[in-house]
């Protein structure tokens, strides 16, 4: 039996949606309710404002209220990681001041976006963010969305900085994380949700998890079992998993919307998603809905 991991930032992280008011208002009540019902349920960090928290349509100030909130929510059961990441540097560093002064314990940094910047340049903007403020950065690695991948070489360079101390990795490179896990301390996190159990058994911290939203306990399960060396149980647990992760992850969808669809359909706080995005068609959001009933028959 191993102890389980103690990571800075957490093991078993949300990246929570960002729930709206029918008007499409920021429904803060509601972040505040589902946030204590996931960490009830298992979450031992919230992300704001990620991805799946559709941060490119928050506005600076209601991303420093959203964090305020769920401090006020949480207290300090769980840690509160905020996500600040822009195409710009300067706004970022400005985010990542005003996630410091909110009550944040850590800021998730995504990759820069469009422009494209060569690895030096995205170096250099990490490490501007990471000086910007006292609090532990976690880099972003999604090519798919950003266009720009952090390179593997690129993350062992940023190691070396004392505030960089974690990555979420949507690479889909599962030797690279291999690679650097096994040349820093740096705590790796899967950000794809197929990735949770496999990449905890080679040495990762846990999960920043969109499909945590709606199966907090389950997912948790699946790093508990591992971490008592019940790897067999671990494995049934993420498979068990799997017809749901790829209903809400690879059918065409993003994130946010197929998480909100079964958040309200849940009678959970989500509320509809901002344009561009669109919510899920009924059909679409009835097989979310059998997908997650059949793994909570299991």
């Amino acid at each position: 039996m191993t102890a389980p991991r103690t990571p800075l930032l957490g093991r078993t992280l949300c990246a929570m949606v960002t729930p709206f008011a029918a008007s499409g208002a920021l429904d803060l009540d509601g972040a505040q309710h589902l946030a204590a019902h996931l960490v009830a349920n298992g979450c031992d960090g919230l992300v704001l404002s990620g991805t799946t928290g559709e941060s490119p349509t928050t506005t600076d100030a209601e991303k420093s209220v959203l964090i305020t909130a769920v401090r006020e929510a949480v207290g300090g059961g769980a840690t509160i990681v905020a996500g600040i990441g822009t195409a710009d540097t300067r706004h970022t560093a400005e985010l990542a001041r005003q996630a410091e002064k909110a009550g944040a314990d850590g800021l998730l940094v995504v990759a820069p976006y469009y422009s494209r910047p060569p690895q030096d340049a995205v170096e250099a903007h990490f490490r501007q963010i990471a000086d910007t403020t006292g609090l532990p950065l976690m880099l972003y690695d999604i090519p798919a969305r950003t266009g720009t991948r952090v390179a593997p070489e690129t993350i062992l360079r940023l190691a070396d900085h004392p505030r960089i101390v974690a990555v979420k990795d949507c690479s889909s490179d599962f030797l690279a994380a291999q690679k650097i896990l096994a040349r820093t301390d740096l705590a790796y996190y899967a950000g794809c949700d197929e990735h949770v159990l496999a990449l905890y058994a080679v040495g990762g911290a846990g999960y920043v998890s969109t499909v945590a939203n709606v199966i907090p306990a389950h997912l948790r399960a699946v790093l508990d079992a591992f971490d008592t060396a019940d790897t067999a149980r671990a494995a049934r647990l993420q498979q068990r998993a799997t017809p749901l992760i790829e209903a809400m992850m690879a059918a065409g969808l993003p994130g946010a919307v197929t998480a909100k669809s079964l958040l309200n359909d849940l009678a959970l706080p989500a509320g509809p998603v901002r344009a561009p995005l669109r919510p899920a068609d009924r059909t679409t959001a009835d097989d979310l809905l059998a997908h997650h009933g059949a793994l909570r028959a299991t």
